[in-house]
């Protein structure tokens, strides 16, 4: 496969992922790269320095907000072997590498540095001096590097590969620069207010009815507090949580949104999502406690509804909180 048809590939990837509609990084996200590196061949190979250079592109799918699985394939240039020919000049040797490998991401997703490990097998196939045709290995491949996201969208990547061939028994590496896009990640729509109801048309007054027993409203109110950048529920929340699903259990006929929120701090985009994976939290731990999803929903306004001031630390505490309500008639 020549260079042409790797960045046929990844702009065709590109198109077709931005008709995902959303973009975003995190579980489902597509990545398209271009990258140039540095080729560091075995000396024992009939290659003439260690000038050698790939040019390609990759496309990998995000399993996980974490977890990558990726494609790339590139085009070796500048190679030179080692032998002068009977013209005085040496020949130039051309290659393909490509390889397929998973990748795990630390940090959050969204704008900033995010390191990574990665690991895979990869194909190569180089021509020979001494004899017609290409050889053909089996890579096994280690790496690790940095990315760095402007956006939401655009990064570039720097990384070091260990390369380890496994039918001639020797180590080689490689040391690049890359830049791409991540789009099509998925994303929580914040629940929208159900329509007024339509007015009922006037009809001609009816005998009025026996009065009957006005009904009691019993409110069960519930608010649960976060550790700063965190989505896990504290241990002492447990009790008032399970509090409301015994209520909810007693009243089969009630339903709740579980309404999660965040403080000011870090971008708008990162404390959405933030605010929805606490609302979610607190809704797995209803459902755990025998309450029906379908009773349970959940929604996250991010830093949108503060209750205090953000300016102020015990603002901020008060400001990271999961609020649900419920309501039952009791005649």
């Amino acid at each position: 496969m020549k260079l042409k048809n790797t960045l046929g590939i990844a702009i065709g990837s590109l198109v077709a992922a931005s008709s995902l509609g959303a973009l975003a990084q995190g579980q489902g996200a597509v990545e398209v790269e271009l990258f140039g590196k540095a080729y560091f061949h075995d000396s024992t190979r009939d290659l003439q320095g260690r000038d050698g250079r790939m040019y390609g592109g990759g496309v990998s799918y995000f399993l996980t907000d974490d977890i990558s699985l990726g494609l790339s394939h590139g085009d070796y240039d500048r190679l030179n072997s080692r032998f002068v020919d009977g013209t005085g000049s040496r020949d130039r040797i051309r290659g393909e590498y490509t390889s397929l490998d998973a990748a795990y991401h630390f940090g959050q997703p969204g704008v900033g540095l995010r390191p990574y490990v990665s690991a895979g097998m990869a194909h190569q196939s180089i021509g020979q001096v001494d004899r017609s045709g290409r050889d053909r290995s089996t890579y096994a491949n280690v790496g690790a590097g940095v990315k760095y996201y402007f956006t939401e969208y655009i990064f570039a990547r720097a990384g070091l590969d260990g390369m380890y061939n496994i039918d001639s028994d020797f180590s080689e590496w490689m040391a690049g620069f890359g830049v791409g896009v991540n789009i099509g990640g998925t994303t929580r729509q914040v629940a929208q207010p159900a329509p007024e109801p339509a007015p009922a048309p006037v009809a001609a007054p009816a005998p009025a009815p026996e009065p009957e027993p006005v009904p009691e409203v019993v409110r069960v109110e519930l608010d649960v507090k976060f550790d700063f950048d965190s989505a896990d529920v504290r241990q002492e929340s447990y009790a008032d949580i399970r509090n409301l699903a015994d209520f909810m259990q007693q009243y089969p006929q009630t339903t709740t949104v579980v309404e999660g929120h965040t403080d000011s701090i870090g971008p708008e985009q990162y404390n959405q999502r933030l605010s929805e994976r606490r609302a979610n939290s607190v809704r797995e731990v209803l459902v755990n406690h025998g309450v029906q999803s379908d009773r349970v929903d959940s929604v996250g306004y991010g830093e949108s509804r503060p209750v205090a001031d953000n300016s102020t630390e015990q603002g901020r505490q008060i400001n990271r909180r999961v609020e649900a309500e419920v309501e039952a008639e009791v005649r």
